[in-house]
């Protein structure tokens, strides 16, 4: 008897256990929240900017130049980018009328949807939104701000404490869906469908990730045609490793997956690849060296391509070395990627003539 009351309580606790273990390994694998708020687009892009402070030791960025505007914009809001933000998604609108179709509106250019996570001081956000706005809709309990900004309507909704949403689409249904979306975050099946499609290929923990549908007959896209021949979809990630390399603080792991339309397409993204890789190395060994610095020539080695059925996969290891290099200076770029000049040799010690 008391094993049958015993039974039902231990599959009743074994269930609960399972289904939070499977909950739990949804969204670990599940695309990040900002990015499941975005609606269906042609190509998304996400960055987490917690990595680069920790790749700086966590020292603040090189200090960068203010325009007016901006500096105005800073203390009407509180919030500084390079100071406050934390992670940014971005959603890529192309036009309805471009070769394939977008999901954008009958503009000519392509439109872009976003989300912030960052510290935001509320009021002075609200009140400057306020002022900028044309109009202002109260949707779902949300406060959606309409600024006129270069011919068009940018859209702005603050969705959380630490959560702001905009987007200058067309459509006023778009920022709406995503105040709806924000309602049922928790759930990792969420996001639009291309984002789920492609996420899976993105490595595990990557701070910044890009996927994009490419098409060299689009405007825009025509400097693509030299390596995609046909359309393809695009998904670039970089994944940091701090033991990746022995005395150095470690690297980022990039990997690019070009997905072509068959086995052939896909060669033909990595023959070119690889004659472009072929033609960076002869000039290398024309000039003797890839640059002054260890790390940028460890980079440019570490350069692979290759193709699995109908993808073709370029994968590199960037030593985060470069970044705080980069960081500390951004004029040190040219030392780090130009030749070192020779230096003009000696001349020999010229003989005394005896007298």
């Amino acid at each position: 008897m008391r094993l049958r009351r015993t039974l039902p309580i231990v599959l009743a606790v074994v269930t609960i256990a399972a289904a939070l273990v499977l909950a739990v390994q949804l969204r670990k694998h599940a695309p990040p929240e900002p990015a499941r708020l975005l609606p269906g687009a042609d190509g998304f892009l996400y960055a987490d900017y917690s990595w680069v402070r920790k790749a700086n030791s966590g020292k603040p960025f090189y200090p960068v130049t203010h325009e007016p505007e901006y500096e105005d914009f800073i203390k009407a809001t509180g919030f500084d980018f390079e100071r406050d933000l934390e992670s940014a998604a971005f959603a890529i609108h192309y036009p309805k009328d471009w070769p394939g179709g977008g999901t954008g509106s009958s503009a000519p250019e392509p439109r872009f949807s976003e989300v912030f996570i960052g510290r935001f001081d509320g009021q002075k956000c609200i009140a400057y939104l306020k002022k900028m706005a044309q109009s202002v809709e109260n949707y779902s309990s949300v406060d959606i701000f309409a600024i006129p900004m270069y011919g068009r309507t940018f859209r702005v909704a603050f969705l959380g404490v630490d959560t702001v949403a905009a987007s200058n689409h067309e459509d006023p249904g778009v920022i709406r869906g995503m105040v709806d979306r924000s309602r049922r975050l928790a759930s990792p099946f969420g996001g639009p469908a291309f984002l789920r499609r492609y996420y899976k290929f993105v490595q595990l923990g990557s701070p910044v990730w890009l996927m994009l549908r490419v098409n060299p007959e689009a405007p825009g896209f025509e400097g693509w045609s030299t390596v995609f021949p046909k359309p393809a979809e695009l998904v670039v990630s970089a994944s940091y490793n701090p033991l990746h390399l022995p005395l150095r603080s470690g690297a980022l792991h990039l990997r690019a997956e070009a997905w072509a339309l068959n086995d052939e397409d896909a060669q033909t993204i990595a023959d070119k690849v690889n004659v472009f890789l072929t033609m960076f190395h002869s000039a290398e060994a024309s000039v003797g060296s890839t640059g002054s610095d260890a790390d940028v020539r460890a980079f440019f080695d570490s350069l692979q391509v290759r193709q699995i059925d109908n993808r073709a996969v370029l994968q590199a290891a960037l030593p985060t070395e470069v970044i705080r290099k980069l960081a500390d200076s951004p004029s040190q770029i040219e030392s780090l990627t130009a030749p070192k000049t020779p230096e003009p040799p000696k001349e020999a010690p010229k003989k005394r003539k005896a007298r």
